[in-house]
């Protein structure tokens, strides 16, 4: 194949990395933004939607999908429930401080992970996508005669992957009115503001930090189960989404959700793109490298605001 329609592929499998990333970054940068807590756990979160997801559908059966469209609303709301309850029963008892939520958020991320290992077990667990048709995608080519456009062999991806893509604008374009035109996001956006004003204004604010716990968690859940047909779930899959993560909330600005998502196109584009054409450890190294730069030139990222 040739370099150009071999890039367009590449583009297009870093299109899907950089959707599913940036839905699990904007669940971490919520969390973040309104409770300034680092949740470590993040990464185990999605990884429980994912194994949540392969579970949902192996118990529903019949038509994939249908066992789908359950896992995808029952999954979400199942990861995002038990995110609230983590949130009531450790992080509100040591008072959401800085320093231990880090330490107790390593705690909850191995205690997952291992009740995941002794529920499901260690094998990596396929879900069958409700749609998958392979279709061709055309190359246009300046030639002698004018552009012309053709059909390289292999150039196909599949309308799952396809929708993949679509799914995650949906959702983000749903999470930003939410934020921004709804009572519940204005009641968010002030507790974010200036906790303790919310609290002398009747704002339940332990209420809200439980709701937004969840939300982020949810967030990475349903990211997990529009993954998982693509990558087989497994106990031990939430470490490289919890790198990438960081990566695009410290690059975004922490905090910002719009910085955060291009951020996610950023590094998910050139991860796809360098781990075709290269190597998927390479890719990391330059993300990394990224970070440093940002922290050097610019601490509060590409749309952080900075502090007084």
């Amino acid at each position: 194949m040739e370099f150009g329609p071999h890039l367009l592929l590449a583009t297009l499998e870093g299109a899907i990395s950089a959707s599913v990333l940036a839905l699990i970054a904007v669940g971490l940068s919520v969390v973040f933004g309104i409770m300034r807590v680092v949740n470590v756990a993040h990464g185990e979160f999605y990884m429980l939607g994912a194994v949540l997801a392969w579970w949902i559908t192996s118990m529903v059966g019949g038509h994939p999908a249908i066992g789908f469209l359950v896992a995808l609303i029952v999954a979400p709301l199942l990861v995002g429930l038990i995110a609230a309850s983590a949130d009531r029963l450790i992080l509100r008892r040591i008072n959401y401080d800085p320093e231990r939520t880090i330490v107790a958020t390593i705690g909850l991320l191995y205690v997952l992970q291992q009740l995941t290992l002794m529920t499901f077990g260690a094998d990596a667990r396929p879900v069958e996508a409700p749609f998958n048709t392979r279709i061709a995608l055309p190359w246009f080519e300046n030639g002698v005669d004018g552009w012309s456009m053709y059909w390289p062999w292999g150039l196909s991806t599949t309308t799952y992957k396809l929708a993949v893509v679509v799914a995650a604008i949906v959702v983000l374009v749903a999470l930003w009115i939410f934020m921004t035109r709804t009572r519940a996001g204005l009641i968010m956006r002030a507790t974010q503001l200036d906790r303790d004003m919310a609290l002398a204004h009747g704002i339940p604010v332990e209420k809200v930090y439980a709701l937004v716990f969840g939300l982020g968690a949810g967030l990475a859940g349903l990211a997990a189960v529009l993954v998982v047909p693509i990558q087989q779930a497994h106990y031990l899959m939430g470490g490289d989404p919890l790198l990438l993560s960081f990566i695009v909330v410290i690059i975004g600005g922490l905090g910002s959700i719009p910085g955060t998502i291009v951020a996610a196109i950023l590094i998910g584009m050139s991860d796809g793109i360098i781990s075709v054409f290269f190597s998927p450890t390479l890719a990391k190294i330059l993300a990394t490298l990224l970070v440093a730069f940002v922290l050097i030139f610019r601490p509060q990222g590409l749309m952080g605001k900075q502090e007084a």
